[in-house]
């Protein structure tokens, strides 16, 4: 096989630094969240309603990239916010008119408000600072819930999306997002969905469309410690 030519190296060298440099543009700490989508114990844990989506999640090294992006985001001052998916015993008030929802009342493990389901799964830290925000119904973990004015109240600009699922939640998130006017930036080795190969495809034929798609080793690069902000 031919080696590109100089002028092909070059060219591909430019884009990757312009897009290396967009990235820290957009990853401003005092004007960036990064979000967790339901990677709690009942969805990503040992003891998950879904375990092939578990096993992705924890086997490909997804969970440990959303802990590694958690802990940078602590370093460098950037708000934390875990978007946790839970419904009430009595099941009041949850969704019923998609075929998910339903399935979902049928699971062995059932993600009720106060039980361990509902907490961050390991190794995710989450610290005093960290905002959680859970929601009884639908499929977005922004679109109606507290999620946006919240970062509107915390001046964000670029919302940071990971963890799961890649076939439900994530596009959710990130559609309603870039919706809302905040610039969506996707940690592609740090969100998981079923099957395997499902994920890469998802991001390369959709969320690159409107986010801008990084890794989790760009991501921490772009927080770096010399970038911290202190939040009031």
């Amino acid at each position: 096989m031919a080696c590109p030519s100089l002028g092909t190296q070059w060219r591909l060298a430019s884009r990757a630094m312009a897009k290396k440099e967009l990235l820290a543009e957009q990853l401003d700490p005092a004007t960036t969240v990064l979000m967790t989508v339901e990677c709690q114990q009942g969805v990503v844990g040992t003891d998950s309603a879904l375990p092939e989506l578990a096993k992705q999640a924890r086997e490909s090294g997804v969970l440990n990239n959303v802990a590694r992006l958690v802990a940078g985001a602590h370093r460098a001052g950037v708000q934390v916010l875990h978007a946790v998916a839970e419904r009430r015993p009595d099941g009041r008030g949850a969704s019923r008119n998609a075929r998910l929802f339903r399935a979902a009342e049928r699971l062995p493990v059932q993600q009720y408000s106060g039980s361990r389901a509902v907490r961050i799964a390991e190794p995710i830290e989450v610290a005093d600072e960290d905002i959680v925000v859970r929601r009884l119904h639908g499929l977005s973990p922004v679109s109606g819930t507290d999620v946006d004015p919240l970062l509107r109240n915390l001046g964000c600009r670029t919302l940071i999306v990971t963890g799961v699922s890649a076939n439900v939640a994530i596009p959710n998130a990130v559609f309603d997002a870039v919706n809302l006017g905040y610039t969506a930036v996707v940690a592609a080795d740090a969100i998981a969905g079923v099957p395997a190969d499902y994920t890469p495809a998802m991001i390369r034929h959709t969320l690159a469309l409107v986010a801008t798609v990084a890794t989790t080793d760009d991501i921490l690069g772009c927080l770096a410690p010399g970038r911290r902000v202190t939040r009031a």
